[in-house]
């Protein structure tokens, strides 16, 4: 007996030497955590990474313990076959215990707490929570009650970029995260922005009055022109063809132009295509029922980030030569109140203006004379993007980024005040879901309130220029959080085609104001593309997401019906302002806004697969195919000599071709999935983010053109700018060059071929691709 209980010692205790290794190891590309226990040749026992689903496995080698041999004492048979009984019975209460603590702890920290107890995580292969059960548990997490607190605590009169109040709602922020049991951080960059002048003004002389405006365009030229006045209505290119056709000399002048329809920056380069000399912008009181002596502030950078730094990051110890990014203007440019624009406009003389543009204004003439000054100065500032992190329990190091801007001109309640609330309202809720409700994301979220969004989203682009190579292969995706609340009678979406199916989904199931009705029954009217989708342009945060690093992003916002919400830019962004325009539901909406947002994340960061709309792409490709094919024939037709005859088309029919069969093949594959296979989850969400990323043009330069986008972007890279370039050709225009759109439209076709080569996965799917 004395043996007998040695033995069952051992075994249950363990001897010294039968405990060889315990590792606790996770992979570069953020796996799972494995554990491994490796004993003796007696037992060989391995427990898979987070312990769900994972099993024991015994293998024996041990022969019977038999001291004897044949032909001993009857005693010692007796003992022998006594102590055979007593390990078989050992053996039967081992596999018990090991199945019992199967079926009672399946995690790995159970089995090895004698060791170390390793954080509960699950493998992917079991679903965390199921989605109907997600959707209810965020819904109750937020309530127009909750933003009321949170609404008052981040509004705040002066926050510019860089000031104290910038500074303090950072530190609200980053506390709330820390709140939230959120891992948190501080990205810090010294950024060059452009100021009015702190001693002196701008100003303008016309008719011998002079004014002094102000309000302020970051990044415009400085200096002294003099020129004569000319109406160009929006400024928009095609208010330059009528003016064109009107055989008016647009050189030298000085444009007056309204605000809206396009961005101040689009305004400024448009004019100076034209060899104008500068441009005013005012608010015309029939768009903009803000007061005829409100001032208008903006920025007038072609881009986004420091223009100062165009393609890397504003880090204080980089050591790049000066530099300036090709989107800054070399024309003056200043913005005026309504008072001072229509005063201008009553006085001018010269022809009518076109019909198209109403009214019985006149377009100015050479006695119209105007002189203006801008003494804008450029000023260094500290600026700080602050974040905090809910990590996933599969892929970790796979993320959705949800940001919004914290710094405003004034008040900025609107702009900013709102967006920072939802962000921090998202971050409390989806962590108390997981802290308190066994919400287990698989993939992680991250919040981030960026600086400097008023001067071009420098804050965002700063971030994306400074860690671009881990961002595009780890953030799937971007959800633009500016300005969600402008109204509430309309709501509008602009994002990558890619999250198509996503959107459609939060608009179902997210109910408007009147809870019996969906935002898509609503304001989608059964075509939420027509009535609810725009274009996403420039100026917004989310564009540099997409164009710039190949992240598919979305952006949102209520708005006022048809008309934009006028105080964005304006001294008048305040909180009485929203609320009269919006009859007082400002917490109702930014709830219902919440809801969107957190449905689209919640959406991605549960699911085993990414749901993209892999094939949206391929509908635009062949669009833009059939446009240039057009116009290359009708070049070849009306200027045969400037296409050479080797030109074709048919490289470009076959890339299309090849992306298409890619797309397809990818969706089918993704049909086709077993979602209990994680690796081959996480290889199929690998090929699904590579999409986007795919569409950035590797052959242009980030400082010349960063929006590197050759369906979305913004250049001469672009399949649009090809189509553009062609229109030029074929009507002579003295500035087309056909080599170089033979050039780029090499480029062009290669880089979709590209795209379709990563689409198909495997080197050796491409052969299997073709076939």
């Amino acid at each position: 007996m004395d043996q007998a209980r040695s033995t069952i010692s051992k075994i249950f205790n363990g001897e010294p030497h039968s405990y060889t290794r315990f590792n606790l190891t996770q992979n570069m590309e953020g796996d799972n955590s494995q554990v491994e226990m490796k004993l003796s040749s007696d037992m060989d026992e391995e427990v898979g990474g987070n312990g769900v689903g994972d099993h024991l496995n015994h293998n024996s080698n041990r022969k019977p313990y038999v001291a004897q041999k044949l032909g001993r004492t009857p005693k010692n048979l007796c003992f022998m076959a006594a102590a055979t009984l007593l390990i078989f019975i050992i053996g039967y209460l081992i596999g018990f215990l090991v199945h019992r603590k199967k079926e009672v702890a399946p995690t790995c920290a159970t089995s090895v707490s004698a060791f170390q107890e390793p954080p509960v995580h699950e493998t992917g292969a079991a679903p965390l929570m199921d989605w109907d059960d997600v959707k209810k548990l965020f819904a109750d997490k937020i309530s127009p009650s909750k933003f009321e607190s949170v609404l008052s605590e981040f509004t705040s009169a002066d926050h510019r970029a860089g000031s104290p109040g910038d500074k303090a709602l950072a530190n609200k922020v980053i506390t709330k995260f820390k709140t939230y049991g959120m891992d948190t951080w501080n990205d810090e960059h010294f950024v060059k922005v452009q100021d009015p002048p702190a001693s002196g003004y701008n100003k303008f002389v016309f008719k011998g009055t002079e004014q002094r405006p102000t309000g302020f365009l970051s990044y415009s030229a400085t200096g002294k022109v003099n020129g004569t006045v000319l109406y160009a209505y929006y400024g928009q290119e095609s208010d330059f063809i009528l003016l064109r056709d009107k055989n008016i000399n647009l050189t030298g002048r000085v444009l007056l132009v309204r605000a809206g329809k396009i961005s101040f920056a689009e305004k400024v380069a448009n004019a100076a295509k034209m060899n104008a000399a500068a441009v005013l912008i005012y608010p015309e009181p029939t768009d903009y029922p803000i007061g005829d002596t409100t001032e208008l502030f903006g920025h007038v950078h072609m881009g986004s980030g420091d223009p100062y730094t165009p393609g890397f990051p504003s880090l204080n110890h980089t050591q790049f030569p000066p530099v300036k990014s090709s989107g800054l203007p070399k024309i003056l440019a200043q913005t005026i109140t309504a008072a001072m624009g229509t005063s201008i406009l009553r006085q001018l003389g010269g022809q009518n203006v076109p019909q198209t543009w109403g009214g019985i204004n006149r377009l100015g003439d050479e006695s119209d004379v105007i002189t203006l000054e801008v003494n804008n100065v450029l000023v260094e500032k500290e600026i700080h993007n602050v974040f905090g992190v809910i990590k996933g329990f599969v892929d970790a190091d796979r993320y959705v980024v949800i940001g919004a801007q914290r710094d405003a001109w004034g008040p900025g309640f609107a702009s900013s005040t709102v967006g920072t609330s939802v962000l921090v309202e998202l971050a409390r809720s989806i962590s108390d879901m997981v802290k308190n409700d066994g919400f287990k994301p698989r993939r992680s979220i991250v919040f981030a309130s960026w600086s400097a969004g008023e001067y071009g989203s420098i804050g965002a682009t700063e971030w994306l220029e400074g860690y671009l190579t881990s961002l595009n292969m780890k953030a799937f995706s971007y959800i633009n959080l500016d300005g969600v609340v402008g109204g509430r009678n309309g709501f509008k979406v602009a994002a990558s085609p890619l999250m198509h199916s996503l959107i459609e989904g939060a608009l179902k199931k997210v109910s408007t104001l009147n809870k019996a009705v969906s935002l898509f029954t609503q304001f989608g009217r059964n075509s939420w593309e027509s009535n609810v989708y725009e274009d996403l342009k420039m100026d917004n945060a989310a564009y540099p997401f997409l164009a710039f690093s190949g992240i598919p992003s979305v952006s949102f916002r209520f708005t006022s019906g048809s008309s934009e919400y006028p105080y964005f830019g304006t001294m008048l962004d305040t909180p009485e302002k929203l609320n009269s325009l919006t009859s007082n539901d400002v917490t109702r909406l930014a709830e219902i806004a919440s809801q969107f947002a957190g449905h689209i994340a919640l959406r991605l960061v549960h699911d085993h697969l990414l749901g993209m709309n892999l094939t949206r792409y391929n509908n635009m490709i062949n669009t833009h195919v059939y446009r240039i094919n057009k116009r290359v024939k009708d070049v070849r037709r009306m200027q045969p000599q400037l296409l050479p005859k080797d030109l074709t088309m048919q490289w470009f029919f076959s890339a299309s071709g090849a992306y298409g069969r890619a797309a397809h093949q990818l969706a089918e594959d993704v049909t086709n999935s077993n979602l209990d296979d994680i690796e081959m989850c996480r290889i199929i969400n690998d090929r699904i983010m590579a999409v986007e990323r795919n569409f950035l043009s590797p052959y242009v330069s980030p400082r010349e053109s960063p929006f590197r986008h050759i369906l979305l972007g913004s250049g001469p890279h672009t399949l649009k700018a090809l189509s553009s370039h062609l229109d030029a050709l074929k009507a002579g225009n003295p500035g087309a060059d056909a080599d170089l759109f033979r050039n780029q439209f090499a480029l062009a076709t290669w880089t979709v071929q590209s795209c379709a080569n990563s689409l198909a996965g495997d080197i050796w799917s491409l052969a299997l691709m073709e076939t």
